[in-house]
C-alpha cells in the first residue's frame, strides 16, 4: 500500500461507534435554536458581528474565534466588562484562549457548569448543541435578571426562575399519597431489639 493510501486511510471519514457517537451529537443539534441564537446575538452586539451562513458549519465558523462570544458576554454585563481584551486572531491557542475567557466571564454571569460547553466542543465542532445549550442558558438568565441589558425578544427563552407548577386534583393528590404508603412498605412491629453496633466510638 502506498504511503498516499495510508494517508487517505486516516483522513477518511470516521467509521464505527465514533461515527453513531458523532451522529448522535448531531442531531441534538437545533436549526431553530439557531436562528433564534443567532438573531438575538445579533442584536445584542450590534451590527459589527456580522451573521453566520445558515447551517451548523457557518454557526461554528462565526463563533470559533471567541470574538463575537465575547462581544456578547460583555454585552450583558451592565458595570464592568469581564473580558477586557477582544482581538481577532488566526492563530488557534489565541481562539481558544478567547473562547475560555467567554466561560469564564459565563460562569461569572452565573450559567451553571452542567450548562457550559468545553472550549473543543465549539473549536472543534465536536458538540455544537453544547454551544447552543450554552448560550441559551445565558439568554435565560439575561431575562431573568431584567438588569436592561438583554437586547431581544423576551419570549426567545425561558425565564430561569420560573415555577413549574402543575395543577393536581384533590384526587390525584390523594391517589399519589397511597401510591407512596405502598412504596414505603410497613415497619409495624419492627424495632431494634437486638441489633449490636459494636463499641461506641472513642472521641479523643
Amino acid at each position: 500500500m502506498s504511503a498516499k493510501g495510508v494517508g487517505m486511510a486516516n483522513k477518511g471519514p470516521s467509521f464505527g461507534l465514533s461515527r453513531q457517537v458523532q451522529d448522535k451529537i448531531d442531531s441534538k443539534y437545533d436549526p431553530e435554536l439557531e436562528q433564534i441564537l443567532v438573531e438575538w446575538i445579533s442584536r445584542q452586539c450590534g451590527s459589527g458581528v456580522g451573521r453566520p451562513e445558515s447551517g451548523k458549519t457557518g454557526f461554528q465558523a462565526w463563533l470559533k474565534d471567541g470574538c463575537v462570544l465575547s462581544e456578547l458576554i460583555n454585552s450583558l454585563f451592565a458595570g464592568e466588562k469581564p473580558v477586557k481584551k477582544i482581538q481577532s486572531s488566526s492563530m488557534a491557542f489565541k481562539q481558544m484562549e478567547q473562547i475560555s475567557q467567554f466561560l469564564s466571564a459565563a460562569e461569572k454571569y452565573g450559567v451553571t457548569k452542567t450548562d457550559m460547553f468545553q472550549t473543543v466542543d465549539l473549536w472543534e465542532g465536536k458538540d455544537l448543541a453544547a454551544v447552543q445549550r450554552t448560550l441559551s442558558a445565558l439568554g435565560s438568565l439575561a431575562i431573568t435578571k431584567d438588569e436592561g441589558t438583554y437586547n431581544g425578544d423576551p419570549n426567545w427563552f425561558f425565564k430561569k426562575a420560573q415555577e413549574n407548577k402543575r395543577d393536581f386534583s384533590d384526587e390525584q393528590i390523594k391517589a399519589g399519597k397511597n401510591v407512596i404508603g405502598l412504596q414505603m412498605g410497613s415497619n409495624k412491629g419492627a424495632s431494634q431489639e437486638g441489633m449490636s453496633y459494636g463499641r461506641p466510638r472513642q472521641i479523643l
